[in-house]
Order: structure tokens, then C-alpha cells, then sequence
């Protein structure tokens, strides 16, 4: 696997307990990590992850309050250390950036596996369905920028639509998740299906008007 990204670069860790020490925790995500890469989602346990890290189940229990958390924070790692921030200038250019680079990685990484297990346990696991609602709202949400630049530019006027848009982009991106259909060709078509007319760029109607 790829290094991980800087530490500086990832989220917040929700922790549950007292971190007893930066290396214990590093061993357990390096840990959680490499199961995930040889056994899949569902090789990743409390008890598989604490034997192959050296660390007490117990620590982890404090750290994550469940295998949850714990498959957010090894995916997060992975993301941070892939996914770079892309402003192309437009809303759907970034749209098409931002798909392209997220389903290559979700598709050529144990992390798509991950998340899509996520997804699914959040079907009945409360715990889980609180931590991928919460992502919505956190600052660092990755299609964040991408429709505060919209607004910006005069793409889209209206909050209310951003945030409506912003949500159909989640739920257009984990369909095509689940359902294993992760070519990035097909993202072009699908934004520009989303957006129709917003999809015109300001400047250029200022170069044209020139």
C-alpha cells in the first residue's frame, strides 16, 4: 500500500478514551489496514485487528466505539492520501474530476470494498447510520468546496439547491457503488444529466459578450 497522507491532513479522530500513545495508534490502523487489503471488510474485527497490531481489544473499544468507526478512519487515511483537491473552474468539471478520481480509487483499493460495507451496515446499525449522516455536515466533506465555488461564481444562486444537488451527488455516487458500475467514462454524461442548464459556465458568457 501507498504511504498514508501527513497526519496535519486528515480528520479530527473521534476518540472514546485516553490515546495511550501516537505509535499504538498508528500500529492499529496499519494493522486494520493490511486485513482489509488481504480479507475484505469483513476481515476486520476488533479481535483480528488488536492481535495483529499487539494492542489490547479493550484500547480499541476506547479509541472506536465499533468496527464502524474504525473501517471511517482507516478509509478516511486512504482517501486523504489519494484524492487531491481539483478546482477546474466550473461546477461540472469538478463534478467529472471529482467522480473520476473517487470511483478509480474506490475501484482499484480495498477502501471501496470498505466503504460499501459501511454503507450496507448503516441499513441497520444505528451507530453506523449516525456516522455517515454526520459526515454531511463536518467542514471538510469533500463536495463541500466544490458547491460553495458554484455559488461563488454565480453557477447556482440558491443554497437550498446546492445543498439539494450536493446530496444527489452522494446518492448517484453510491449507487454506482453498490452496484460495482465505477467507470469513470460514464461521469461526463451522468453530470451533465444532473445539472442540464447549470452546467454553463459564467465566464464563458463573458468572453463571448467580449
Amino acid at each position: 500500500m501507498e504511504p498514508t497522507a501527513p497526519e496535519e491532513a486528515l480528520p479530527h479522530r473521534r476518540s472514546r478514551g485516553p490515546r495511550r500513545s501516537e505509535e499504538t495508534h498508528r500500529a492499529v490502523l496499519d494493522a486494520a489496514e493490511a486485513i482489509l487489503a488481504e480479507k475484505g471488510p469483513a476481515g476486520v474485527t476488533f479481535e483480528a485487528v488488536a492481535r495483529a497490531a499487539g494492542a489490547g481489544k479493550p484500547t480499541l473499544y476506547r479509541w472506536w466505539r465499533n468496527r464502524t468507526a474504525l473501517l471511517l478512519e482507516i478509509y478516511d487515511r486512504r482517501k486523504y492520501a489519494h484524492l487531491l483537491p481539483n478546482d477546474t473552474g466550473a461546477l461540472a468539471s469538478d463534478l467529472v474530476a471529482m467522480m473520476t478520481g473517487l470511483w478509480r480509487f474506490w475501484r482499484d483499493t480495498p477502501a471501496g470494498s470498505a466503504f460499501a460495507a459501511i454503507i450496507a451496515e448503516a441499513q441497520f446499525d444505528d451507530d453506523a447510520r449516525a456516522a455517515l449522516a454526520e459526515r454531511f455536515s463536518e467542514p471538510n466533506f469533500p463536495l463541500r468546496p466544490l458547491f460553495e465555488r458554484a455559488l461563488a461564481r454565480g453557477e447556482l444562486t440558491d443554497p437550498a439547491e446546492a445543498r439539494a444537488l450536493r446530496e444527489f451527488v452522494v446518492a448517484m455516487n453510491w449507487l454506482r457503488l453498490l452496484t460495482g458500475r465505477l467507470d469513470e467514462a460514464d461521469a461526463p454524461a451522468l453530470v451533465a444529466g444532473l445539472l442540464g442548464e447549470r452546467t454553463s459556465r459564467p465566464r464563458d458568457e463573458e468572453t463571448r459578450r467580449a
